[in-house]
């Protein structure tokens, strides 16, 4: 309740301090801009204004034309239809850019298909390691995983290394084998498998925390070339619709990368960071120092990781994979670690944003998070709501499902996974466990906050998509399997919700971003089509147009 009294008070007294600032002769507002000329949704249910006007990076007035200065710039949105910023809840900036530079995989239908796009790739770059990412062989008829042997036909004698969509699996040719030194002895490591063939030798298959050396063998970007792929995620993302996203996973020193983009002009959208846990010292400091509240770069948060991917089979869950009975997943943190980690944050005031996909994986951290509150009272933390979140959340068992609301754990789901996974999550996991498969509605019933998301490029990263996702819950061509519980599927309000007040709520900037209001910081998406009131077909073809940041067009559509 404090938090959210102190919010209030913000906003208060900056839409104050806005309205003075821009009020003009006359009584008539004075401002930077105005929009105008489209429908221009606030976020409160269907409520819509005829014009918003910006002065200072901030929102000055919302309501009718003419109570403005009539020598206003004005962005005429025509038959564009305007919401509050959309916020991509859980994404890896980096990892956007990265795709649109390295040997993209995404809608490879084979792995004969994916054997040609591999040797197309060679006859281009004739030396060095080949590196892709995107493949997921659900749909293949070869039905089964790629292999080195695979590769190998196409590429000998310097590595080849393919991160499947997921990015907890790769494949990798003999070569890459060889020059990480994976044979036939190494054990797996804790958290990870090295997939091995009737022979006992790699089969090429390498998952989550058996990745790290190739990652090593490909090579990281440095300097300049890091700043390059930030900046290129970012306007990607821009383009598609956010004007704001929460980063996953990055390494702390990147914020200075981030800071020094935004200083520079060359950073079109906010960012909100959740850092790698071995730089949690440095995310402690960040958050207690704080950041200014318009801030283009946020840091306060950790991310960490319980157990890997459902496609790979890394999830953990609580009965074996329907699929592969001897097999139940990865467990990447263990109690003890997991509980340190969490009583130290707790007295920090660092938010944890937790990876889990499994029901195994959820429940775990829903019961070290339960303890941990109980260990670390309200009056011995830094914050008394540390808004921890919970990211995926794919799987949960129905039992857990209210424990979310219970603890004030957020659920970080991204509904683009539900209209991918369901092409195979009901062979992983059997139609029983499916009740409480990306459970939407069940969640949102309990009380629970979802901050929508996409986890580019894991998936394609598109705010239409993610929307389409959350309401209509059936692929792109419109297929939902048996058993897909249509019934979770949210309305609309909830859906833009989901993108907009709660990625606000869950970066503790709700007195800020999430709706059109005096005060708010002016940040607007701009789509070709009404989300609201569009038939479900038509959702899958809405294009954003326009994002707004801070009053100024950060992106807008040729």
């Amino acid at each position: 309740m404090l938090v959210r009294a102190l919010a209030l008070s913000i906003l208060l007294l900056a839409a104050c301090g806005q309205a003075d600032r821009a009020s003009g002769e006359a009584g008539l507002i004075r401002a930077d801009r105005v929009f105008t000329g489209g429908t221009i949704y606030t976020g409160e249910g269907l409520t819509t204004v005829e014009a918003v006007a910006v002065a200072d990076g901030r929102i000055v007035h919302v309501g009718a034309l003419d109570a403005l200065s009539p020598d206003i710039e004005t962005i005429d949105l025509g038959e564009a239809v305007m919401f509050p910023g959309f916020t991509d809840s859980h994404v890896h900036v980096m990892g956007v850019g990265e795709r649109e530079r390295s040997l993209n995989l995404e809608g490879v239908a084979s792995i004969a298909e994916l054997k040609a796009r591999v040797a197309e790739a060679a006859a281009v770059q004739s030396v060095g390691a080949i590196t892709g990412r995107g493949w997921i062989e659900t749909h293949w008829p070869e039905a089964r995983f790629p292999s080195a042997a695979d590769l190998d036909a196409v590429v000998e004698g310097r590595p080849v290394i393919l991160v499947r969509a997921d990015g907890h699996a790769l494949v990798a040719n003999s070569a890459a084998l060889e020059a990480v030194g994976y044979d036939a002895m190494t054990p797996d490591p804790d958290g990870g498998a090295i997939l091995k063939g009737d022979d006992g030798a790699p089969n090429g298959m390498i998952i989550d925390t058996a990745m790290a050396p190739f990652a090593v063998l490909a090579g990281e970007p440095q300097d300049e070339e890091r700043a390059e792929l930030y900046q290129l995620g970012a306007e990607m993302l821009a383009a598609s619709g956010w004007t704001g996203v929460h980063t996953m996973s990055m390494p702390f020193a990147d914020a200075a990368i981030l800071h020094q983009l935004a200083d520079e002009g060359r950073l079109p959208i906010r960012i909100y960071t959740a850092a790698n846990p071995e730089d949690y010292a440095a995310a402690a400091r960040a958050a207690e120092a704080g950041a200014a509240s318009d801030s283009l770069v946020i840091n306060r948060s950790v991310k960490l990781y319980v157990d890997g991917a459902l496609g790979s089979r890394g999830a953990a869950l609580l009965a074996p994979y329907q699929d592969a009975p001897s097999a139940s997943g990865l467990l990447l943190l263990q109690e003890e670690a997991a509980l340190a980690i969490m009583e130290e944050a707790l007295r920090d005031g660092v938010q944890l944003a937790i990876h889990a996909i499994g029901d195994m994986g959820n429940r775990l951290v829903l019961d070290w998070m339960e303890t941990a509150f109980e260990r670390v009272p309200v009056e011995a933390r830094a914050m008394a709501e540390p808004r921890w979140r919970i990211e995926h959340a794919q799987i949960v068992n129905p039992v857990d499902l209210p424990r979310f609301a219970e603890l004030g754990v957020i659920a970080s789901m991204q509904p683009s996974h539900a209209i991918g996974d369901l092409h195979f999550a009901p062979s992983r996991l059997g139609l029983q466990r499916l009740e409480g498969a990306y459970a939407w509605r069940d969640l949102l019933d309990s009380g629970a906050i979802i901050a929508g998301g996409s986890d580019a490029p894991v998936e394609r990263g598109e705010a239409r998509i993610e929307f389409y996702a959350a309401t209509v819950r059936r692929d792109l061509n419109g297929f939902a399997g048996e058993g897909w519980n249509l019934d979770q599927a949210v309305s609309r309000q909830e859906a833009l919700d989901m993108f907009t007040t709660a990625p606000a709520y869950a970066s503790f900037r709700e007195a800020e971003l999430g709706r059109i209001a005096p005060g708010m910081l002016a940040d607007f998406s701009v789509f070709d089509t009404d989300l609201m009131t569009a038939p479900d077909d038509a959702l899958r073809d809405a294009r954003p147009v326009m994002t707004v940041v801070a009053g100024n067009i950060a992106w807008r559509a040729n």
